[in-house]
C-alpha cells in the first residue's frame, strides 16, 4: 500500500462529466489498496471570472478580500468532487487549506507556505477515506484566507506531499507529460519519460506551463518526485526527479517559448558608478521584475544598457524609465512585440557548441537575435514574437528533439 497524492487542475474539473471522471480515476487507486489525498483546482474559467468580478468593482481590490474571493472557487470544486466520490461508493471527505491545515505567510495574493499541519487528513485517511483538499490557498498566522498565485494547487500537491511523506506526487493535466516543446505547437514533439528538476525549473521559469515553478523548487528541496499524467489518456507520463546518467546523455530536453516579454533599450547612458541600481531603483520599487538585462559600451563615455519585462507590466516601466532618460539624457527604444525563446539541457554542462549551433540555425532561417543570456543548462534569446513558431520549429529539428529517446552528444556535430 502506497500513500499518492494526486491533484487535478480546472480543465480536469471543468464540468461536471469531468468531475465525475476524476472520481472514476481516484476510486480505481483507492481499490487497489492506495491511501489517497486529492488537491483540486477551481472548475477550469472561475478563478478568472471571480478575478473579473472583483476588478469590475474596482481597479485595484483589497488583498486580504481579493484572497476571500477566489478561494472559493476550489471550495466548489472540491465539494462537488467529494459529493462525485461518495456517489460512487468511495468515502470521501472535502477540506478548504485552511480546514486542512496549511499554514502560510501573511502575503496575500501570492503567500508561501510555511507549514502543514496534518493531524485532520491522517486521521481521515486512517478511516479509509479519501482527503479531498482545496489547492491553491491557506491560512496566515491570523487565521485569514491566503492564495499561493496562479498554479498554486501545484504546489499545494507537493507540501501536502512532503508533509505527509507520500510515494509519489501524481499532477494530472489535459497534456500526457512534459513534452520537449509545446505539442500544440509542435506535432513531432516527444514525450520525455524523465526530467531533472533542474531542467523542469529551467522550463517552468521560461513559459513552459507544465509545473508551476515554486512547487517544482519545493519538491527539488525534499526529494519528492512528481509524476506528470494525463486526466484523459492513460499512459506512464514523465517522472521528475534528480538528475541521472540518462538524463545527463541527452544534450537538450526541451524548447521554451514565451509571448509575454517586452524589451526596453536605453541609448546614451552616461558612464557612471551605480548608474544601473540607479536605471532600475523606480523600477524595483514599483515591485516590476526584470527579467534579462544587457550592458555594452558605446564610447568612451557612454553605454547602452537594455533590459525585458513581463508584457503585463510593460506600459508601467516605460512610464518610469522615460523619466529616467529624460534625466539622464539617454534615449530609449521599446517594443511589445518580442518573444523568449529558450533551450535547456542538462547535457550542455560537458559539451560545447550548442549555443553557437543555436545562433547559426536561426540567423539561417533570417531570423535576428536582440538579447541573449545562457547559464550552465539554458540559452534564451529574444526575437520578434512573429517568429516564434517558426523558431521553435527549427531548433527542434535541429537538435533532433523529434527523436528524442536516441539524442545523444554525438548529434551536435
Amino acid at each position: 500500500m502506497a500513500l499518492i497524492i494526486q491533484k487535478y487542475g480546472g480543465s480536469s474539473v471543468g464540468t461536471l462529466d469531468r468531475l465525475r471522471h476524476v472520481a472514476k480515476k481516484i476510486k480505481q487507486t483507492r481499490d487497489q489498496g492506495h491511501d489517497v489525498v486529492v488537491v483540486v483546482s477551481a472548475m477550469y474559467g472561475e478563478t478568472d471570472r471571480l478575478i473579473q468580478l472583483a476588478h469590475a468593482l474596482t481597479a485595484e481590490p483589497d488583498p486580504r478580500e481579493y484572497d476571500v474571493l477566489v478561494s472559493t472557487g476550489e471550495q466548489v470544486a472540491v465539494s462537488l468532487l467529494a459529493m462525485a466520490l461518495i456517489t460512487s461508493q468511495c468515502p470521501a471527505r472535502s477540506y478548504t487549506g485552511h480546514q486542512a491545515g496549511i499554514l502560510t505567510d501573511k502575503n496575500h495574493t501570492k503567500a508561501r507556505i510555511l507549514d502543514v499541519e496534518t493531524d485532520v487528513i491522517q486521521y481521515d485517511l486512517s478511516k479509509g477515506e479519501v482527503v479531498v483538499v482545496a489547492g491553491f490557498q491557506g491560512r496566515n498566522e491570523r487565521g485569514d484566507i491566503t492564495t499561493l498565485g496562479r498554479g498554486g494547487s501545484d504546489t499545494t500537491a507537493v507540501a501536502l506531499a512532503i508533509a505527509l511523506k507520500a510515494d509519489e506526487c501524481q499532477i494530472y493535466t489535459d497534456v500526457d507529460g512534459v513534452y520537449t516543446t509545446d505539442p500544440h505547437l509542435i506535432q513531432d514533439a516527444c514525450l520525455l519519460q524523465k526530467i531533472s528538476f533542474e531542467e523542469m525549473l529551467e522550463l517552468a521559469s521560461l513559459g513552459a506551463k507544465v509545473l508551476q515553478m515554486r512547487s517544482v523548487e519545493l519538491a527539488s528541496k525534499y526529494n519528492m518526485p512528481i509524476r506528470v499524467l494525463s486526466t484523459f489518456r492513460d499512459g506512464p507520463g514523465t517522472l521528475v526527479t534528480h538528475e541521472d546518467k540518462t538524463m545527463r546523455n541527452r544534450l537538450i530536453s526541451g524548447i521554451a517559448f514565451s509571448r509575454e516579454e517586452a524589451i526596453i533599450a536605453l541609448s546614451g547612458v552616461p558612464k557612471q558608478i551605480g548608474i544601473e541600481g540607479r536605471i532600475l531603483g523606480d523600477i524595483s520599487n514599483a515591485h516590476i521584475e526584470i527579467d534579462m538585462i544587457a550592458q555594452n559600451a558605446t564610447s568612451k563615455d557612454t553605454a547602452d544598457f537594455t533590459f525585458t519585462v513581463s508584457r503585463k507590466d510593460y506600459p508601467k516601466t516605460l512610464k518610469l524609465i522615460d523619466n529616467i532618460a529624460k534625466e539622464l539624457g539617454a534615449s530609449t527604444n521599446s517594443s511589445a512585440k518580442v518573444a523568449k525563446l529558450s533551450m535547456v539541457g542538462i547535457g550542455m554542462r560537458s559539451h560545447a557548441g550548442v549555443a553557437s549551433k543555436m545562433f547559426k540555425c536561426l540567423g539561417d532561417a533570417g531570423i535576428s537575435i536582440q538579447m541573449i543570456t545562457t547559464s550552465e543548462i539554458k540559452i534564451s534569446v529574444i526575437i520578434d514574437e512573429v517568429f516564434i513558431e517558426k523558431g521553435v520549429q527549427i531548433l527542434h529539428q535541429a537538435f533532433d528533439l523529434d527523436k528524442v529517446s536516441s539524442v545523444s552528444m554525438s548529434n551536435i556535430e
